[in-house]
């Protein structure tokens, strides 16, 4: 390549990059939860009450997309204050400790239509682990109500409590080992 040539794919490159659209989360419309196997019969479920996510994009059907995730320990609710408390203890998330999971995207590659495979890192309980979850994107349309233009999306996964260190004291069949997480993330663009 000759000097001409580099300077061109730069200029190039950052006239690229100046056109991805950075999408901010609605909270009012969004909604982080998980589930986990209990003594093999029944589903206990949560959700984060408080958490953001950040998505930047080049690309209208967000094929090119960084996706940043963060959720607040502390704010875990499974509609039972007792467990609540136990969750956000040194046994399971040490919220004192480790007061926020992060999840920041690596790559993003087309299932099938509107289905992603969603790979990153997930930081939770101190330790950073790779992931991949799906991403169903449900389109782009305009918010009549406030004229913004928004998005939606839907990611589920599994994770494993083992590879995060989470309530090793309750080996399945007491408590699975694998937890399913489920969130509806609502964005605006900015």
């Amino acid at each position: 390549m000759n000097k001409n040539s580099i300077i061109a794919f730069i200029i190039l490159l950052s006239i690229t990059r100046g056109f991805a659209q950075t999408w901010s989360m609605d909270k009012t419309h969004s909604h982080v939860g998980f589930s986990i196997k209990y003594l093999t019969v029944a589903n206990v479920v949560g959700e984060f009450i408080s958490f953001d996510a950040k998505v930047s994009s080049a690309q209208s059907d967000f094929s090119d997309a960084s996706i940043e995730f963060n959720a607040d320990v502390n704010s875990i609710n499974s509609n039972e204050g007792g467990r609540d408390t136990y969750l956000k203890g040194a046994d399971f998330f040490d919220a004192k400790q480790f007061g926020t999971i992060i999840f920041k995207s690596s790559s993003l590659k087309r299932i099938k239509n509107n289905e992603y495979s969603l790979s990153g890192s997930l930081t939770l309980h101190g330790i950073t682990k790779p992931v991949i979850f799906i991403l169903i994107y449900n389109g782009t349309t305009i918010n009549e109500y406030n004229k913004k233009t928004v998005a939606g999306f839907k990611v589920t996964g599994t994770i494993k409590r083992a590879d995060f260190n989470l309530g090793v004291d309750f080996p399945p069949p007491m408590l699975a080992d694998e937890a399913q997480l489920e969130a509806d993330l609502f964005l605006n663009k900015d």
